[in-house]
């Protein structure tokens, strides 16, 4: 029987009501939604050696809280409108990139990938690229990549970072900022008692892709979803990387 009808229902309903007083009078079925969402996760880590080792990861160490981070944003509502989790040794304070699930009823999704690299990791992942651009497109034009996974995906500069022509043959590849990749997901597949299965699928075909990242940024990574240190307020010119 699958966790998710309730664990729907519970964020469907927070989404049309997203204030401090209807959270606190709908406590109890937060703290059940949260549990089930914590067994799925947990049934995930024990199975996740068929795609890399977890290491002794615990669900509440790898999933994320519901509360919004209200420092950097106005107008923001206080708690999110889904569950989130990052399979990866440490959780979300792991160094290695993560294995990413979003949980939300009409936005479902499996991802993972450099999400906020570092200057340096740009550099080590675009200089690899240049230089021998076989081993990504191997990984990404593989069948089974291409059955789950649309390319690379992230937010991509307008024009060459600097360094590149802009005609340079992979130039595509190397205006990227982000390096993802990203599965959507229905909610019918969400509901679908072997979603589990399924999500392991998804994570093994993303796994090369890992392999051939992981190396370029090694321990330079930042820890998932820890903003940088001098977040940019909202409208400031962006650096050019």
């Amino acid at each position: 029987m699958t966790q998710f009808p309730s664990i729907f229902a519970f964020l469907h309903d927070l989404r049309q009501n997203n204030n401090h007083e209807w959270f606190e009078a709908h406590r109890p079925e937060y703290e059940e939604a949260k549990a089930l969402f914590e067994d799925f996760i947990q049934g995930l880590i024990f199975r996740f050696d068929a795609v890399e080792p977890l290491g002794d990861l615990a669900a509440k160490d790898a999933i994320f809280r519901i509360h919004n981070d209200m420092r950097f944003a106005k107008n923001k509502p206080p708690y999110k409108s889904h569950f989130s989790a990052v399979l990866a040794p440490g959780g979300r304070h792991s160094l290695r990139l993560p294995y990413y699930i979003h949980i939300m009823p009409g936005g479902s999704l499996l991802a993972g990938g450099a999400h906020m690299p570092t200057s340096a990791d740009l550099q080590a992942i675009r200089t690899a690229i240049a230089e021998d651009p076989g081993p990504i497109k191997k990984v990404i034009e593989a069948p089974e990549f291409r059955k789950y996974f649309d390319g690379i995906s992230g937010e991509m500069l307008k024009t060459a970072p600097r360094g590149y022509a802009p005609d340079h043959l992979q130039i595509e590849l190397l205006r990227h900022k982000q390096f993802l990749v990203v599965h959507p997901l229905n909610d019918e597949r969400v509901l679908e008692p072997d979603f589990a299965d399924y999500a392991l699928r998804v994570f093994a075909a993303m796994k090369p892709f890992f392999d051939y990242l992981q190396p370029l940024v090694g321990t330079q990574m930042r820890p998932a979803g820890k903003a940088p240190k001098r977040k940019r307020e909202q409208g400031m010119k962006r650096e050019r990387i």
